[in-house]
């Protein structure tokens, strides 16, 4: 196992505090919480996609809180603040929400919404089969149950091959290289957020902000074939409000899916990010306050 010394005041830190907790096997695994100051909503849960974290949802959570919802945004193992796995194997949706099942039952969060991204989206699925009395809503941002193959292709190309950069001007190249094909409106200052959340800053130096032992559970997908649908675990969500963001430029979750999932679940609050690819950042004021909107609605 292999802690992580991470530096957590790249942004300002003064919204939430961090909250560590064993995992069934022994990991010190980390989430943020943000606490408003009176709670008036019920609680959300922020997951991340396959590498990234919880300082992805930052002003997402921010907004969440201004409105009255304490928010847990979570570190997976081996991401962000939380301890490596020394078995690549246990990098798999199912035992990641199995760790969010514990993070929720130590924090006495007993029904929440759940906001995921890409594979945060497939963790959402799995908890509402595994335990459905456990989620009020649910936002996938640009996830569905039919995962396009040359966007595997795409991040399996990457995950785990990214060298460590040499500085932050070089962490804010790399990311911008890798994304500004999907994401031409963003501007260098905003790439360079985007770097201090993909990277870990410890001493002053950016370092991988994930295990590059995950990728081997990504590169062991067959890409000669197309990935196996994931419409059983979709229809565990059609019980809750659901609302689905796609970016216009996403080689994940095609408009064909969307227009599926739709269909499948009336009543589907849809959100189409103009300029934005897989995943949408959840920066934008026009996303975030969709989100707030519809997590207000759904009340018992």
């Amino acid at each position: 196992m292999q802690a992580v010394n991470v530096k957590t005041d790249l942004q300002d830190a003064s919204l939430w505090r961090d909250v560590f907790f064993t995992s069934r096997d022994g990991l010190r695994l980390h989430a943020r919480s943000y606490d408003p100051e009176v709670v008036t909503n019920y609680p959300v849960v922020c997951l991340p996609g396959l590498t990234r974290n919880a300082r992805d949802f930052e002003m997402l959570c921010d907004a969440l809180c201004a409105a009255g919802h304490r928010v847990l945004a979570v570190d997976y193992r081996g991401r962000g603040q939380s301890d490596h796995d020394t078995d690549w194997k246990n990098y798999s949706p199912f035992m990641e929400a199995l760790d969010l099942t514990d993070l929720m039952a130590r924090e006495m969060v007993h029904k929440a919404h759940v906001v995921g991204t890409s594979r945060g989206g497939l963790i959402a699925m799995i908890l509402g089969a595994m335990r459905p009395t456990a989620l009020m809503s649910v936002v996938l941002n640009d996830i569905g149950p039919v995962i396009e193959a040359d966007g595997l292709a795409r991040i399996t190309g990457y995950a785990g091959r990214i060298p460590d950069p040499v500085d932050w001007n070089d962490a804010t190249r790399i990311v911008k290289d890798i994304g500004q094909r999907d994401f031409p409106d963003i501007d260098e200052s905003e790439w360079r957020v985007v770097a201090e959340q993909w990277f870990n800053d410890v001493n002053g130096q950016p370092v991988s902000g994930y295990d590059k032992a995950i990728a081997r559970a990504v590169t062991n997908v067959d890409l000669d074939s197309a990935p196996p649908e994931l419409w059983p675990q979709f229809n565990a969500l059609r019980r809750f409000p659901l609302m689905v963001i796609r970016g216009e430029n996403s080689d994940i979750l095609s408009v064909a899916t969307l227009d599926k999932m739709c269909r499948l679940h009336p009543g589907t609050v849809r959100v189409d990010v103009k300029g934005q690819g897989h995943a949408p950042l959840l920066r934008d004021a026009p996303t975030i306050e969709a989100i707030v909107a519809f997590l207000a609605r759904d009340t018992d």
